[in-house]
């Protein structure tokens, strides 16, 4: 006999099945099983048909035991009811799990937990969490794209120019800017955020013009010391043909991606996909108030980053402004 023990396989289940009903004895079948006693006797106990006075099913014997060593091998993942609380809480603020893992260790909790481990556990358990993952949907849908109109802005100078300790994130006060718009109305959000903290400022405009967004912009902006307004990025679309302007009220310098690559101030267009978390596409944002496009800058802004090592960046921000 092995010294090793391992599990009755389908075939000596079979031939088990067999010798049972010859009559033998739990002895005689398990020498020419080559098994000990105590395993027939055991496997007869755990596995035989109960209903039916003890017959032994070799095919019904094989489905309860793999249905019991599933269940054998299937840990919990969250099982502490301070994790499971902590967890629920944070994704129903928008936190996603490796957020919320991120920020367990940061706060140093004696407990921790993988984010693999909390999508297992929404996924298996907690079912009714899914709609408010990022992406609850599986299933992607193609992106349509729309050619734009080009606009005559003057006096660009194109992100290739920037200079370097902007695109490294090395000192604070380079933001980016887009709008966040509906085909429902003409009224849209404004969106600022500063690159190095992840910042975010929302603003509610009447309508896409250049004069709104400007306003917007200064209004926002001005309330900061000057280090930390030092440059903004803007794409090509015709809102932003008033950046001089904002350059002399703010004391700022303005950079623009090339036509068409959006794609490379990454850092805004990564914060106006979390705000459609909240205002999907479709929204009419003349029926948004001002009071929840403020309560969404505080969720976002309060949510701990991978990037910032798990801070937030209402607090990445608090620092860098008080140096």
């Amino acid at each position: 006999m092995s010294k090793h023990y391992k599990h009755l396989s389908k075939e000596e289940r079979d031939r088990l099945a067999i010798l049972k009903g010859q009559g033998l004895s739990i002895r005689t079948i398990a020498t020419q099983l080559g098994r000990s006693p105590s395993t027939i006797s055991r496997e007869f106990r755990r596995n035989a048909d109960s209903s039916r006075s003890g017959d032994y099913l070799p095919h019904q014997a094989q489905a309860v035991a793999d249905i019991r060593w599933k269940k054998s091998h299937c840990r919990p993942r969250l099982n502490s009811s301070f994790l499971r609380s902590y967890v629920r809480t944070n994704i129903r603020r928008g936190w996603s799990p490796e957020q919320i893992a991120g920020r367990l260790r940061r706060e140093g909790h004696s407990v921790t937990v993988s984010h693999e481990a909390i999508y297992q556990w929404i996924y298996l358990e907690a079912r009714e969490l899914i709609p408010m993952l990022a992406k609850a949907h599986r299933k992607r849908l193609p992106r349509r794209y729309r050619k734009k109109s080009r606009s005559d802005i003057r006096n660009r100078v194109f992100i290739q120019d920037r200079p370097e300790h902007v695109n490294t994130r090395e000192q604070p006060g380079h933001w980016e800017v887009d709008t966040v718009y509906s085909s429902q109305s003409r009224a849209t959000l404004a969106v600022a955020v500063e690159r190095k903290t992840r910042y975010l400022r929302i603003k509610n405009l009447p309508s896409k013009t250049a004069a709104e967004f400007r306003r917007a912009l200064v209004n926002t902006l001005a309330r900061y010391p000057t280090h930390m307004r030092m440059t903004i990025t803007y794409d090509n679309g015709a809102e932003n043909t008033c950046h001089t302007w904002i350059n002399r009220a703010l004391g700022t310098k303005s950079y623009f991606c090339e036509p068409y690559h959006s794609w490379e101030k990454a850092t805004v267009e990564n914060s106006v996909g979390l705000i459609r978390r909240y205002f999907p596409k479709g929204t009419n944002f003349c029926n948004v108030t001002k009071k929840h496009v403020l309560w969404v800058e505080k969720q976002l802004n309060n949510r701990p980053r991978k990037c910032l090592n798990y801070q937030t960046p209402a607090e990445a921000f608090r620092q860098e402004r008080c140096t």
